[in-house]
């Protein structure tokens, strides 16, 4: 046994101890050193990826900048308006204040799928930048042509100027990740980082010596919140590869909880998005005020540039206030693309005639090959449809050319160029659109060869993508020219067949348009049923570029009318239909409405009243006056926003008096109807402002909050100091205040059910518990079968995502009941779960409808 000398173990002990004792005082001092060297080699880190961040940035920006349909004249900004939201219903929360409703929220339907007339009567409207401030994921809806690519190219453009903020926690600036669903290798592995998606599309558009760090960079952004993921084309896919994009989001979503994604969307369908919580939000209408900006900036970038680059500078220049005359006129229910056209079409002289369908095909003989038949890009655009093929692989296109001899550079000489009329046996009455037809006999004539589709790409009519796939330029272009030849080989019965998807509406709407749609518009009138009507909707689309003789138009109307008519059925089914009638420009429409201005409905008289403002019938004005003294406060509000959509100066005159004259209730609904009135509006309300009348300025008051400009502003703040009376100082601060709070409507993340006040509180009425972190199913439904008016709408954002049987029955309840609120909110959850790709039963399986 060895020897342990006594002095040294106690020496060697008390070292030790000594050492340990040092080492734990010492210990701060070394986690402090290691957190600054973390420090400093993270900020060596983010030095080394600026350069790559800012190359990422500019070439974001300059893939935005081109984003849209006039890119080869004019960068997005310059010819930019900017696009705005519809804001939906702000959600409800129980023991929370919510908004003050203005005349527009209480009067007109939410109905995203006709954006047309909330930009009519100026509904509140969110930015892109306002929308995703929630930190939600937001898919934004629109027709076809509505402007969905560049509202997010705007986005885009502004998270590349460092304008847009990350997540709410960070200081640092969004990054944006801005591509075409054509652009991603989809469907993804689910095997590996679904963010291995993003970093492939990314090394297609980034610089060589950026490849090595570029993964890192994602990875990091993805990981802290700061990337926002913009996906353009998701509206465009067929069901099928919708499922695919869902998949990827989803899978994205769960690896980077901290994400935000905007992607695009029908109203109608969205594709499994409601199921994976996104919001939708449906692109604003744009009205005449916007579209008259529109054509004045067109007008002066075409003198700046393209009248300036000319090569022939003698050539003799149209006035461009005559152009812009013409331009500003006929613009009703345009989309952004469609007058977009128009006015391109008015300033570069190749105009093929006033119509929007004539604009269309002056596009496209514009960006069609030279000397390419139209027979042969119709029929390529058929096959795309009726394939349900809108990102397709050229060996499969080149097949399609194959099949139906489809010349691609050399016409016979019995072929027409693109563009060019069919000359025998047509009448000269007829515009050139009208006369641009696929005969079938015509392409059996075509001697084949081969390079259409590279001759396409380089024309501009299609764009290529990753891994070589190709679509067509835009939607809008290949629906106009499938419709043509799918009627001209009576494909229509076999489009029918189709599950709903961009290509099929489109088309039909382009069929409607150009030929004879009678069998499938009987086909889908016969289908239509509760609870959305959506067959009989869908049709209601076509009146407005169908021909006026059109042998199934009446049906349509009788079907609008009666839908119209239907007493008990939510007003945001009846506002469809009639959004219909307005945007249809039937002349018939007219009289019809101010038929039901003498109904006995409290509820039909102010959607008659609507629509009479909506297509701007002055002969109803002296009706729209006496209703002004009707009981109903509905009515009133929607005489006062018709009169001024009428805009004549005998409306004028009438909401002046009912402004100086009415009672408080009816002073407040003129004041609130000025708003929508730059011209003449805002004048009455700055005069109104300064009267001694005690209650026109606090009506004024309630104009003045619609207003979304600095003057009006500066007047609410004035009022509030200076006024004598408090109780226009009161109400000033109340609406100063509320402008100051960020906006209930904007969209938010759902918080986790068992963190949820109102339903632990709910819960805990009932008897019943809420798992932590679960999904506390039962407790919502519950909650929303027999909670209050405020828990049953508090409860529908929760359950709209997992909706099954048992929910669409209680929501049918909801739509079918008593209470006015619920019964609008579950319609609009029922719309969401249809659009989702939910099989909607009949209302009638569960005794309701």
């Amino acid at each position: 046994m060895p020897h342990i000398d006594p002095l040294s173990f106690f020496i060697g002990f008390a070292v030790g101890i000594v050492f340990w004792v040092l080492l734990g005082r010492a210990r701060p001092l070394w986690d402090q050193i290691r957190q600054t060297m973390k420090e400093q080699r993270e900020a060596a880190k983010v030095k080394r990826s600026s350069g790559l961040e800012d190359n990422h940035r500019r070439i974001t920006l300059r893939r935005a900048q081109g984003m849209h349909l006039a890119a080869p004249l004019f960068s997005l900004d310059e010819i930019l308006q900017e696009p705005k939201l519809i804001a939906p219903p702000a959600r409800v929360e129980p023991g929370v204040i919510g908004l003050q409703e203005d005349i527009i929220s209480q009067t007109l339907p939410y109905m995203p799928d006709w954006p047309e007339l909330a930009g009519m009567y100026g509904a509140p409207t969110l930015t892109m930048t306002q929308a995703i401030s929630g930190g939600a994921h937001i898919v934004v809806t629109g027709a076809a042509g509505a402007g969905k690519t560049v509202a997010l190219a705007h986005l885009a453009s502004l998270a590349a100027n460092l304008k847009v903020p990350g997540e709410p926690s960070s200081d640092e600036a969004a990054a944006p990740y801005l591509y075409h669903v054509a652009d991603l290798e989809l469907p993804h592995d689910p095997t590996k980082d679904p963010l291995n998606v993003i970093v492939n599309a990314a090394t297609e558009f980034a610089p060589l010596f950026d490849l090595n760090r570029l993964p890192g960079f994602i990875q990091r952004t993805f990981q802290t919140g700061q990337a926002l993921l913009l996906i353009d084309g998701f509206d465009e896919l067929d069901p099928q590869h919708q499922q695919a994009a869902a998949a990827w989001f989803k899978a994205l979503m769960q690896a980077y909880p901290k994400i935000r994604i905007v992607t695009t969307g029908s109203p109608t369908q969205l594709g499994g998005l409601i199921a994976l919580g996104f919001n939708p939000l449906a692109l604003m209408g744009w009205n005449q005020q916007t579209a008259a900006r529109h054509i004045r900036k067109w007008g002066e970038l075409w003198a700046q540039t393209v009248v300036r680059e000319a090569s022939d500078s003698t050539a003799t220049q149209v006035d461009p206030l005559l152009i812009n005359a013409w331009a500003m006129t006929d613009n009703h229910g345009l989309t952004p693309l469609e007058l977009t056209l128009k006015v391109w079409g008015a300033y570069a002289g190749d105009s093929l005639g006033p119509r929007v369908l004539d604009a269309i095909a002056t596009h496209v003989r514009r960006v069609a090959p030279s000397g390419t038949p139209v027979a042969a890009l119709e029929l390529l655009a058929m096959q795309v449809v009726l394939t349900s093929q809108p990102i397709f692989d050229p060996r499969t296109a080149h097949a399609w050319v194959k099949q139906y001899d489809i010349v691609d550079d050399k016409p016979s000489q019995n072929t027409e160029p693109a563009g060019q009329p069919v000359q025998p046996e047509e009448k000269a009455s007829l515009t050139e659109s009208q006369r641009i037809r696929i005969k079938k006999s015509k392409a059996g004539e075509a001697v084949p060869t081969h390079g259409l589709l590279n001759k396409m790409v380089d024309s501009g009519l299609l764009t290529i993508h990753l891994n070589n796939k190709m679509r067509f330029l835009h939607s809008v272009l290949k629906g106009y020219l499938a419709g043509q030849a799918i009627g001209d080989n009576d494909a229509d019965q076999t489009l029918l067949t189709q599950p709903e998807w961009n290509g099929k509406s489109v088309a039909l709407h382009y069929l409607a348009a150009r030929g004879d749609a009678s069998a499938v518009a009987d086909t889908l009138l016969k289908e239509s049923e509760l609870p959305l009507q959506h067959s009989t909707l869908t049709v209601a689309h076509w009146l407005r570029d169908a021909p006026k003789s059109a042998a199934w138009r009446g049906k349509v109307f009788a079907s609008l009318l009666q839908i119209l008519q239907a007493e008990g059925q939510p007003l945001g089914l009846r506002g469809q239909a009639l959004a219909g009638f307005v945007v249809s420009g039937d002349a018939s429409a007219a009289p019809l409405f101010r038929q039901l201005l003498g109904s006995k409905s409290f509820e039909l008289i102010p959607l008659a009243a609507l629509g009479s403002g909506g297509i701007g019938d002055a002969k109803a004005v002296d009706l729209l006056e006496e209703l002004l003294q009707a009981p109903s406060g509905s009515v009133r509000r929607a005489c006062c926003l018709a009169l001024i959509a009428i805009g004549s100066e005998k409306a004028l005159e009438a909401v002046g008096r009912a402004l100086l004259q009415g009672d408080e209730e009816l002073r407040k609904a003129a004041a609130e109807a000025l708003a929508n009135d730059p011209s003449e509006g805002y004048g009455m309300l700055r005069e109104g402002a300064g009267m001694t009348d005690i209650m026109v300025r606090r009506a004024v008051v309630h104009g003045l909050a619609r207003i979304e400009q600095t003057w009006a502003i500066e007047l609410m703040q004035k009022l509030q100091v200076e006024d004598q009376q408090w109780v226009v100082r009161n109400l000033a601060t109340q609406y100063l205040e509320q402008q100051a709070r960020p906006d209930p409507r904007i969209p938010q993340k759902l918080p986790i059910p068992s963190e949820t006040p109102w339903l632990i509180e709910f819960a805990g009425k009932q008897g019943m518990g809420i798992p932590r972190g679960g999904s506390a199913g039962d407790v919502l439904a519950t909650a929303f079968r027999f909670g209050t008016t405020e828990e049953r709408l508090a409860a529908l954002p929760f359950i709209k995502p997992v909706a099954n049987e048992g929910i669409i029955g209680a929501l049918y309840a909801g739509v079918y009941g008593e209470d006015p609120e619920v019964r609008e909110a579950s319609f609009l959850a029922v719309q969401e779960i249809g659009a989702n790709g939910t099989r909607l039963p009949h209302p009638n399986q569960f005794g309701l409808g």
